[in-house]
C-alpha cells in the first residue's frame, strides 16, 4: 500500500505501524511516531493499523551542540 513517510510517498507491505517500522529499517532505533498527526506510543504500534494514504512521521533524537 502507498503511504507518506516523512513527506515522501512509499509503497510498503506492512499492515500495522510496528511492521512498517521494521520494513523501513527503524525497528531497532528509538524513535517517536505520529500517524496522521497523532502521536502513537511505542506500546501501541503493533495495534495501530495502516491504511492507504496514511501520513507517518518518524523522528529520531539528534545529538549536537
Amino acid at each position: 500500500m502507498k503511504i507518506e513517510v516523512n513527506g515522501e510517498q512509499r509503497d510498503i507491505a506492512a499492515t500495522d505501524l510496528a511492521k512498517a517500522l521494521a520494513e523501513l529499517g527503524w525497528s531497532e532505533l528509538r524513535v517517536a511516531t505520529a500517524l496522521n498527526g497523532t502521536f502513537v506510543p511505542a506500546a501501541a504500534r503493533g495495534d495501530t493499523p495502516l491504511a492507504p494514504g496514511d501520513r507517518l512521521e518518524v523522528l529520531t533524537a539528534m545529538q549536537g551542540g
